[in-house]
Parts: structure tokens; sequence; C-alpha cells
């Protein structure tokens, strides 16, 4: 079980990384500053949660779980910009934070689908981590 939350994880973590680097390398959509911290605390735990769900390392979420709460808190801060419209609240790129440059689904934007990555994978960190401390 613990194995099966490790590699759910890192395939969220996985999709989110290429999801970005399509945006902004396919797409050509320029990444905020915000979206630079995102991709700061997402690109690692790709590669980080991949090794711990092959070789079945439990104690990652040591490691992981700061990486998935801190990007967790920038993205949700983040969406809260878009969704109040703060126009005040610029970055070093384009419109700033609050621009939207895609939807999907009439409801997600880049920023919401980075919150929905970190809730997966920080609740997948979290599981593992409440697996570990019972099995002890």
């Amino acid at each position: 079980m613990r194995r099966r939350f490790l590699a759910v994880t890192a395939v969220v973590a996985a999709v989110a990384t290429l999801g970005s680097l399509y945006f902004g390398e396919i797409r050509g959509y320029p990444p905020c500053d915000l979206c630079w911290y995102q991709r700061i605390c997402m690109y690692p735990l790709t590669v980080v949660l991949g090794v711990a769900a092959l070789e079945d390392r439990a104690g990652t979420w040591k490691t992981a779980l700061p990486l998935s709460g801190v990007g967790l808190l920038v993205a949700a801060y983040h969406v809260l910009i878009q969704a109040t419209g703060s126009s005040g609240t610029t970055c070093g790129v384009g419109g700033g934070c609050g621009s939207v440059y895609w939807r999907g689904l009439g409801v997600f934007t880049i920023p919401r689908l980075s919150l929905v990555a970190f809730v997966l994978v920080t609740g997948g960190l979290l599981g593992v981590a409440a697996l570990e401390r019972r099995s002890a």
C-alpha cells in the first residue's frame, strides 16, 4: 500500500512537471514569479518520489513533505490572487501573477492545476507518513 501511495504521488508530480513544461515551452505562456517558485518545489518531487516508489522508501515523506507543503502554500496564494483579481499584484513577467493565460473546463487555470497537484502529492505523502507510523 505504501508503495502505491509513493507511485501515485510520483505520477502526479511527473504529470505536473510535464504540464508546466508544456504550457511554458510548447504553448509559450511565460511563467510568473509565483509559477517559478511552484516549479522549484514540484520538479525535484518528480525525481525524489520516483526513486522512493522504485525503492519503496517510506521515510522519503520527511524530505518530500516540506517541498510539497511550501508549493501548496504558494499555489494557494497564486489561486487567491487570481480569484480576487488583484491586479495590483505583479510579478516580473507579462501581465503579472493574476493573469489567466489558459482555462480548462471553464474552471481550471494553470495555478489551480498546480494547487490540485500539490494537494494530491501532499495528501499522498501524509498517507505514507500515517502508514509508516502505524507499522512502527
